[in-house]
């Protein structure tokens, strides 16, 4: 497996909250045309002023304990990172030659694969999972996804459909946060996954306006970074740490189905908050836009993230929007070192796959019991299944 370069969301150097004149001109001119109602409001010449007068407090020791000035972004210098992961597919003769076996199982004596009773017992859907799994998915009979059974040959078969693998627990009350309020997170992280990983419109490479207006516009520097990843990506702006992305003019998603699986849990956290954590696995299945291109490919993400309901009385928060403490990314089977806003899987019968050539030993994207921190391979790293 294959690490991108880690970054942490950073305030200036200065510690000031403030925002300058030029940076405010160019933040609203990035919202207007993507997400005004995410664009902070301009702090006042007397809110200038006190968080300068405080920030020079805080810099001579004589703010009390616990008190911070700046947004909850700042504050969390050092804490709100993003990481991103990419394992490319490779492919090699065998594995063609295991799916041509996998197609006409008739080819070896017997029908060892019993390819005549696999239509008919599909696998039972799992239980929502509740806990880290202790191992990888079991291996299933080898088989070539179509465009009318695009999961076949894939432990996902049996995962939830979509948005019903996407549960909520039951929100009880945390501290002084009552149980609706934990709940109204809880529904809101769900929302942020929905829409970032899920939503068609989303996966086309359309604006997630319902995922950004979960997120409180007192992290400027983050939905800045969003805005522009979503405008202009690059290799330093990649919205593929939070959403789902597939280029429209090369590939289409087959069928209306993603398969999904993971856990979302809540508990108390630092200084007076409640910290949300999400670990979710996305299977989606791609074909070529062209429909007379009938091969499937699938490309699997996985996100992990943590958001953070923060207490007002120490933080510069936004009531009822949840704030970003941590986001983690990695997908297996999509080209290495492309930063174009996009997933591109590759197929078994591209002539010339995109991105550089993958490296590195095989990772089991399928693979929940691992950490995303287990896995510190230099370069983009290969698939041992897909």
């Amino acid at each position: 497996m294959a690490e991108r370069p880690s970054e942490e969301s950073r305030a200036d150097d200065s510690g000031s909250s403030s925002i300058s004149d030029d940076e405010w001109a160019k933040f609203v001119a990035e919202s207007e045309r993507g997400v005004p109602a995410s664009a902070p409001k301009e702090p006042s010449a007397r809110a200038r002023m006190v968080t300068e007068r405080l920030r020079q407090q805080e810099a001579r020791g004589e703010l009390p304990e616990g008190w911070r000035t700046g947004p909850a972004w700042q504050e969390m210098n050092g804490r709100a990172t993003r990481r991103r992961r990419l394992w490319g597919f490779l492919s090699v003769p065998i594995a063609i030659a295991v799916a041509v076996v996998a197609v006409r199982p008739s080819l070896i004596p017997g029908d060892p694969f019993h390819a005549s009773n696999r239509a008919a017992a599909a696998p039972t859907q799992l239980p929502p999972e509740t806990a880290a799994p202790t191992a990888a998915p079991e291996s299933v009979a080898p088989d070539l996804p179509t465009v009318d059974r695009p999961f076949a040959g894939s432990p996902a078969l049996a995962w939830a459909d979509g948005e019903a693998g996407i549960v909520v627990p039951e929100a009880k009350p945390v501290g002084s946060w009552s149980k609706a309020q934990v709940a109204r997170a809880l529904g809101q992280t769900r929302t942020f996954l929905v829409d970032g990983s899920l939503s068609p419109a989303t996966l086309r490479g359309h604006r997630p306006a319902a995922a950004l207006g979960v997120l409180d516009p007192q992290q400027p520097e983050l939905l800045g970074l969003l805005n522009t990843s979503l405008l202009k990506p690059d290799k330093k702006h990649d919205p593929l740490l939070m959403f789902s992305r597939f280029d429209p003019d090369e590939v289409r998603v087959v069928g209306t189905v993603v398969k999904t699986r993971g856990r979302m849990t809540f508990k108390a956290g630092a200084q007076g908050s409640v910290v949300v954590h999400a670990d979710y696995s996305f299977v989606y299945p791609l074909a070529h836009v062209d429909k007379n291109k009938t091969e499937v490919a699938r490309t699997i993400v996985r996100r992990v993230l943590d958001f953070e309901l923060l207490d007002p009385a120490r933080y510069r928060t936004t009531v009822g929007k949840i704030s970003v403490k941590s986001y983690d990314e990695v997908a297996g089977n999509s080209a290495c070192d492309v930063y174009d806003g996009y997933f591109h899987p590759t197929f078994r019968t591209d002539d010339a796959p995109a991105g550089a050539t993958p490296t590195g030993p095989a990772t089991d994207p399928y693979d929940r019991s691992r950490g995303l921190d287990e896995d510190r391979t230099e370069g983009c790293g290969t698939v041992s299944r897909t």
